[in-house]
């Protein structure tokens, strides 16, 4: 960045054209920085981005302080906001006085406006001068007694707010600047809750370091429910009581896995831990055959080691690391939803799942259609591999027997049955659960999850039958 500066007597500096950016400071006028004071007491006008805010009102020449409030009046979103007040500001600051641009706080800390000036300006090869000012993190932190660099993240209540889901470590202390409304806080909230209890205690600054403050301690669920958030509100959430993030998680099997870690743990392989990946994925089928949410969240959890664990073991043989496992899965699903993420239109779930095969045919490069079966893993129960197969099949054009037909097939093929050689009817009954499991399909059934209950429910009811239970 260009800058261009000559020094006053003052002891303060003044730039003969181009872009000032001063720092106002987080609320009480007293902690302007004394550079800060010396460019405003020797400015002719200033441009505030906003006249709502302490300082300004004390500033020497408050009246000539212009303000670009009403362009937050006119624009619908504030991307349009910011990009118009640094449009003006640009045009300023082409002038031979320049100009001198005032904003809250610190200028590169929560200021989209002076981050896009200073694109603009590099563009332009206007030069831009940064005067500091104390910004609202360093004032709430000394409030409430934090150590920034004690992993506090740092970020925009907006921001959040359009998420679906917070992108930050739960672990750690986080900072929300500008929760300005209670729109804000309520979209804020609800993100935070995908992870946070709703008892979680945070805490709502306002107005820092003014007459006016308000600290207040509430749980996560009251966070809307306020009547004085504005544009000075800033939300701490502190970490969670116990370990929750996967960072967390990724550390413990790490641990276990390091020199000083688990003896047991340190000698398995991917190969070694291929039964216990599918014993896990299995009790979590049964979780969910018996709806039992408690049992669900353990072994969920202990299908999640068999992925970290494998990822580890990547990581140690430098095969690849998480960040590869998660990047590659992220890339996929967007690219595989161009109807979420692009601009395709769909008609409902089944041309979305024609759109599918089409792009993963197109990321297999499989232009001969040689291979319509590839990627359906062999070593899937027959029944579940059968579906697949089938339902690959129909994506891909196949045209199956209708609902009746499918039953008369199977009825014919069970008479069929009385009059086979024993060699032949493992291959008609081979036919028969495949036409079942088409059958299946055509009404929405798992034909592999079908079979299991059945089964579950034949060995809760075996007591009946005279039959020891296992």
């Amino acid at each position: 960045m260009q800058y261009n500066l000559a020094k006053l007597s003052t002891g303060g500096y003044r730039v003969s054209t181009g872009i000032t950016i001063v720092g106002l400071g987080p609320g009480s006028p007293g902690l302007l920085t004394v550079e800060a004071w010396q460019v405003l007491r020797e400015a002719s006008e200033i441009y505030a981005r906003t006249r709502q805010h302490p300082t300004v009102t004390s500033l020497p020449v408050s009246n000539l302080v212009h303000s670009f409030d009403e362009v937050y009046e006119s624009a619908a979103t504030f991307a349009e906001v910011y990009e118009e007040i640094a449009t003006r500001v640009i045009a300023l600051g082409r002038r031979a006085a320049g100009v001198i641009y005032a904003v809250p706080g610190h200028p590169l800390v929560g200021e989209a406006s002076v981050q896009r000036i200073l694109s603009l300006a590099e563009q332009e090869g206007l030069p831009v001068r940064i005067v500091e000012g104390l910004s609202f993190v360093a004032a709430v932190c000394a409030r409430l007694g934090l150590d920034a660099l004690n992993g506090l993240q740092i970020a925009d209540a907006t921001a959040l707010a359009a998420a679906h889901y917070p992108e930050f470590n739960p672990d750690l202390p986080l900072l929300l600047g500008q929760l300005y409304s209670r729109d804000v806080a309520a979209d804020v909230k609800l993100t935070l809750m995908m992870v946070y209890p709703d008892g979680h205690n945070v805490t709502v600054v306002r107005a820092v370091t003014t007459r006016d403050e308000v600290i207040r301690q509430i749980p996560l669920y009251k966070l809307d429910r306020s009547d004085d958030l504005d544009h000075l509100t800033a939300l701490y959430v502190p970490p969670l009581p116990h370990p929750g993030s996967l960072q967390a998680f990724q550390e413990v099997v790490a641990h276990l896995r390091a020199p000083e870690g688990c003896p047991w743990d340190r000698e398995q392989t991917h190969r070694s831990l291929r039964p216990f990946l599918l014993e896990e994925t299995y009790e979590v089928l049964q979780a969910l055959d018996t709806e039992d949410m408690s049992s669900l969240k353990e072994e969920l959890g202990d299908l999640l080691l068999q992925v970290f664990l494998h990822t580890q073991i990547a990581v140690e043989e430098q095969e690849f690391q998480m960040a590869d496992v998660v990047s590659h899965i992220v890339a996929k699903l967007k690219r595989r939803h161009p109807h979420v993420f692009g601009q395709v239109q769909v008609s409902g779930a089944q041309e979305v799942l024609v759109n599918w095969e089409r792009i993963k045919k197109e990321e297999k490069n499989d232009e001969t259609g040689t291979e319509p079966f590839l990627g359906i893993p062999d070593t899937l129960p027959a029944l579940a591999r059968a579906q697949a197969i089938q339902r690959r099949a129909t994506r891909l054009g196949f045209a199956w027997p209708d609902h009746a037909d499918l039953v008369t097939i199977i009825e014919s093929m069970g008479q069929k049955l009385r009059m086979v050689s024993p060699e032949d009817a493992d291959r008609l009954i081979g036919q028969m659960l495949f036409h079942l499991v088409r059958l299946a399909d055509s009404l929405q059934v798992e034909a592999e999850d079908a079979l299991r209950q059945t089964v579950w429910a034949f060995q809760q009811d075996s007591q009946h039958l005279g039959v020891p239970p296992t």
